[in-house]
């Protein structure tokens, strides 16, 4: 159940947009773009910072007017029925909305109370959601104690206090240690689990890769490509080279030969003196290495994988992802 009733019915689509589009002056931050999300699937929206991400999810949760296009969420009309939108959204954005001057039960309280719950409920609602979210033993600290990682918690708990059917997730663990990431990660698939629908907006292509059933890429505004992460990595090859030379030898020698014999696919540099190749067939590997050795360029380490969605990103925008390392 969720503040608007019972659940709207799975025939609906959670999220329906057509030529959704947003301009700030002369940028088109968002340029037309089509989108449809299904009950009960983490569909995650891939992109570099200032791909537009963020203001395609504000624009569908009622934060931002839509310039052109049009948005329904379950159905309802994201600008002329924005009160009932709200009903059935919850958002987390990229920073914690927690209120740093009260603790971590009080906060959930107050939003308890601001989303109309009586105050036993909201009381009650705080305490269920802390203890889900591991952050009982800090309940009563001042979210000033807070980690990075509890604050995003808190704030994930926040956006479910009505438990609402569609969830919007604006890059969630940006800035998060590998640890803390992978609770989050858990805790999304639980959300899914237990009956929630997800839009994902991230710039971690590994996250993209673990938890979206199906992955829309967005550069400069505009929607790239768009499939499950299987079909986006199949789009590009079979596989890709990846190649560690000596020190000093000549990198741009090899990455030369190496395009010559691929046909030019995406080839990107490696940190120190190598490069990773997309091959259409993982047979070119040999014709690589063979090369290499024919001039005298020797190698440390050369492995065949799988394309990864750094691969993909690559050769759909003709430039990395540009993914943040998470902290440490």
């Amino acid at each position: 159940m969720n503040a608007a009733g019972s659940r709207p019915p799975s025939v609906t689509p959670a999220v329906e947009a057509r030529g959704l589009t947003k301009t700030f002056g002369t940028n088109r931050a968002v340029d037309d773009i089509d989108l449809t999300v299904m009950e009960g699937e983490i569909v995650g929206v891939l992109g570099p910072n200032g791909a537009g991400k963020t203001t395609m999810l504000n624009m569908l949760a009622t934060l931002l007017p839509i310039d052109s296009g049009e948005a329904s969420i379950f159905g309802h009309d994201v600008r002329s029925e924005g009160h009932a939108v709200r009903q059935l959204i919850g958002v987390t954005g990229q920073f914690a909305s927690v209120d740093e001057n009260l603790t971590g039960r009080e906060n959930l309280w107050m939003f308890g109370r601001l989303q109309g719950l009586s105050s036993k409920k909201a009381h009650g609602t705080a305490d269920h959601l802390l203890a889900k979210f591991d952050l009982t033993e800090a309940a009563d600290r001042p979210i000033s104690q807070f980690s990075g990682g509890m604050r995003r918690r808190l704030d994930l708990a926040a956006s479910l206090i009505t438990r609402p059917a569609l969830i919007f997730l604006d890059e969630p663990t940006t800035g998060l240690d590998p640890r803390t990431r992978g609770q989050m990660w858990d805790t999304i698939r639980d959300l899914v689990a237990e009956g929630s629908t997800i839009l994902l907006t991230t710039q971690y292509l590994d996250e993209a890769d673990a938890l979206a059933s199906r992955i829309i890429v967005i550069d400069h505004g505009r929607k790239v490509a768009e499939g499950t992460p299987t079909e986006l990595k199949a789009r590009i090859g079979t596989s890709s080279l990846h190649v560690a030379l000596v020190e000093g030898a000549d990198t741009a020698k090899a990455v030369e030969l190496a395009a010559e014999l691929t046909r030019d696919t995406p080839i990107r540099a490696a940190t120190g003196s190598g490069f990773s190749v997309t091959l259409s067939d993982a047979n070119q590997a040999a014709d690589v290495l063979i090369a290499l050795r024919d001039h005298g360029l020797d190698i440390t380490n050369a492995t065949v994988e799988q394309p990864s969605l750094d691969d993909v990103f690559m050769a759909l925008t003709g430039h990395p992802s540009e993914s943040p390392v998470p902290a440490s």
